[in-house]
């Protein structure tokens, strides 16, 4: 409802000439800007002076900007704190997730230390917690298991002779990481850190949510305590599952209990966390750790009921590890599928925390960061890093302000590695599969986007469910690439099949609508305005071309062929005789009329060229009445308006079949009008030679009102009252204009 008093200085009048595009560059000089060249591009890339190399020294190590404002007394103390708390969930996570990549568990310990060190001096944002991430450890779990089965033997590499399993499994896993470390260094160098736009949250939501499904079905032998073996490949979550369920009576109750106690208690702590924002958060999985590592050794879990224990943890580190060339190349498209989903995951959850702190983060020195983390750390015989999302949220919501809270937190895994280790030793493998089953839960609450989606975009709703159900069914390397490949389908065809629809005027404004979206609308006489809301190329230019036929109601390449039919006969008609011809119209005479069958009419060469009247003494008027043998389509419009405003870009195919479309309209008496076309789309148009005779630069238009002005003005009768260009038409816009001055109307202009 129109609010009441309101304030004149809310209307606007304008007085303007009407402009075409051709008018408006008479009276307006456009400024010819020199666009630098490629020469001139890499000349300026390759230039170095002291502000570019100070520039390039501070973003390869960001760390130097944020230590020059670091507020030592207001962060210290918080990062501190939360350094300590995320330290203490690094190392769970850490023993918990090396499970996931098929792993001893101590490895997960150096996977939380080496990638953090290095992060903290190369990485851009001041939030993030590197170190193991669930989806990333069971992908490489997947490669380890895939070349390293725990059943038959592995695959054939030369340096796994005289190797245990385990020690294995750990140059492929580092191997593998070495590997993603170096895809992720070069896109970094390369600067193509956009590639992340290609994941979608939905796909990324889809994706992780499918890999949360993964991760809890590889933890239910742990949690049941079974013997079950890692599958990989399509399908390997239902082979897995059927292991489970014919083993089932086989289930360990000291482990089933202790997961279950493990599980409520985690739960309902969180929540209490949660719900009391508690300003450091109760550590109830470091509580429960110490007490089941307690009660696994007071009553000799291991022995006494068979509970599988994580056992030695390596003391110390390990002498740095040569990745295995081999070993790279079987897992060569897996290291990269596994380099992009780490990427794009960190650099997601970095957004959120940079725009919340407000600060920057850069995507291609974060690709440089996690490559030379990932390579570090696979040196150190370490597994794939990225960010988890619970341990990242612990840092930040415990006072975590810069860097400094991952480093003390790789501080605390290192006195976990080197002094305190042993003691976590008799803690049962269950627990900590119940404690990836709990930190699961933010992963599986995804669910519920499934409703959301449902009710706002169904597009990405496909997405999302394709992507998931891939991604469970055949593995989290195809799902990923099944998801991607839906994602572009989509992006194809909603550009391929965009929502065409025809413009009406808003009653009393310049405003144009679609037509079927308004009540208060008027739609010109004779007029149809067209919207095309995307960009053309070769891909989409016959749809629209089909839509623009549908929309006005004819062919006009079939009137255009019916009418000079028709002309050839009456030529031949009034040759024989049967028709005279005036400027008062064409007249039958007295004489019997000859065969229908024309002598060329197998001659079609010309049908499609303008219609010749040069040999008649007048034209033939097609919309008044015809000899009764003669009859053409009739066409109900005399101008055809095309909204370019949505056009980004038109290429060289489609601009042919348009320059076609344009002259078969223009060859059948309908004036053809486009506007609000980009400038350098019509520089594009001169340089490909789009206009000629028929299509002329006159007919673009600057603006949607600016041509249904000029088209009244050339055709009076297109509107019945004549109002539907003038704001006046509105009775309480009218009254109010009353109150304001009037221009000069003794200039041609337009009021609006």
């Amino acid at each position: 409802m129109e609010p009441k008093n309101e304030p004149v200085s809310r209307i606007y009048l304008v007085t303007r000439p009407i402009f075409s595009e051709d008018s408006f560059s008479a009276e307006y000089k456009k400024i010819d800007r020199q666009h630098k060249s490629l020469r001139d591009h890499v000349k300026e890339y390759f230039t170095c002076d002291g502000k570019r190399v100070k520039n390039a020294l501070l973003s390869l190590l960001p760390i130097i900007a944020w230590m020059k404002i670091y507020r030592l007394k207001e962060w210290l103390l918080g990062d501190v704190v939360s350094g300590v708390s995320t330290g203490l969930v690094a190392v769970l996570q850490g023993l918990a997730f090396a499970l996931l990549a098929s792993l001893p568990p101590g490895y997960g310990l150096y996977s939380a230390f080496f990638p953090a060190v290095v992060y903290f001096f190369l990485g851009t944002s001041r939030h993030l917690s590197v170190g193991p991430f669930p989806v990333l450890s069971l992908m490489v779990g997947a490669v380890v298991t895939r070349i390293v089965p725990d059943v038959g033997p592995p695959a054939n590499i030369t340096e796994f002779e005289g190797l245990t399993i385990n020690q294995q499994r750990v140059i492929v896993a580092s191997s593998i990481t070495f590997l993603m470390g170096i895809f992720q260094l070069a896109m970094g160098l390369l600067q193509v850190g956009f590639i992340v736009i290609y994941l979608s949250d939905t796909l990324i939501s889809g994706f992780t949510t499918a890999a949360a499904v993964h991760i809890l079905v590889s933890q239910l032998k742990f949690v049941f305590g079974l013997k079950v073996p890692s599958f990989s490949g399509p399908l390997n979550i239902f082979y897995t599952l059927e292991q489970i369920f014919l083993q089932i009576t086989k289930a360990n109750v000291a482990d089933v209990v202790t997961s279950i106690i493990i599980i409520v208690a985690v739960i309902a702590v969180k929540e209490i966390n949660e719900r009391f924002k508690l300003r450091v958060p109760i550590p109830i999985e470091v509580i429960m750790t110490i007490i089941a590592c307690g009660v696994s050794y007071g009553f000799n879990f291991e022995e006494i009921f068979k509970v599988d224990v994580i056992g030695n943890i390596v003391n110390g580190y390990e002498s740095p590890l040569a990745p295995n060339v081999e070993v790279m190349k079987e897992g060569a498209v897996d290291a990269i599928t596994i380099a992009i989903v780490g990427f794009a995951v960190a650099f997601s959850v970095a957004k959120v925390y940079s725009v919340k702190h407000d600060y920057i983060i850069d995507g291609n020195q974060e690709l440089i960061a996690f490559g030379a983390s990932n390579i570090f750390g696979g040196a150190f015989r370490s597994f794939a890093a990225s960010t988890a999302l619970s341990r990242t949220a612990v840092q930040e919501s415990t006072g975590g302000k810069t860097q400094i809270a991952s480093l003390i937190s790789a501080l605390i895994v290192l006195i976990t590695i080197v002094g305190i280790g042993f003691l976590l030793e008799p803690l049962p493998k269950s627990v900590l599969g119940a404690l990836v089953i709990v930190n699961l839960k933010g992963m599986l609450m995804q669910f519920r986007e499934i409703c959301y989606l449902w009710t706002r975009d169904k597009t990405d709703l496909v997405i999302w469910v394709l992507t998931c159900v891939a991604a469970i069914i055949l593995g989290l390397d195809l799902g990923l690439a099944v998801g991607v490949g839906v994602e572009l389908i989509t992006v194809v065809f909603r550009a391929q099949f965009p929502r065409c629809c025809i413009l009406a005027n808003i009653i009393g404004t310049d405003i144009y609508r679609d037509r079927k979206d308004y009540l208060c609308i008027h739609e010109p006489d004779k007029v149809k305005i067209f919207r095309i809301p995307s960009p053309i190329f070769f891909a989409n230019i016959e749809f629209f071309r089909d839509k623009l036929i549908q929309a006005v109601g004819f062919s006009p390449l079939r009137v255009l062929r019916k009418r000079n039919k028709a002309l050839r006969k009456i030529k031949k008609m009034i040759k024989n005789g049967e028709l005279q011809m005036s400027s008062s119209g064409i007249k039958p005479t007295a004489l019997v009329p000859a065969s229908d069958k024309l002598d060329d009419e197998n001659n079609t060469d010309d049908l499609d060229q303008p219609t010749d009247f040069s040999d008649l003494p007048v034209q033939v008027n097609w919309k008044a009445e015809l000899p009764a043998n003669i009859s053409v389509p009739p066409v109900d419009i005399h101008s055809l308006v095309l909204d370019f405003s949505a056009v980004s870009f038109i290429d060289i195919s489609a601009l042919k079949v348009l320059k076609m479309t344009l002259k078969e309209f223009i060859r059948v008496d309908v004036e053809v009008y486009i506007v609000s076309c980009d400038v350098y789309i019509r520089e594009k148009m001169h340089d490909c030679m789009f206009f000629d005779d028929e299509i002329k630069t006159s007919m673009f238009f600057p603006t949607l009102h600016d041509v249904m002005l000029h088209i009244l003005t050339k055709h009076p009768d297109c509107s019945q009252d004549s109002q539907w260009a003038k704001v006046e038409h509105s009775p309480t816009l009218r009254n109010k204009l009353q109150n304001v001055s009037q221009p000069d109307q003794s200039t041609n202009s337009t009021q609006t």
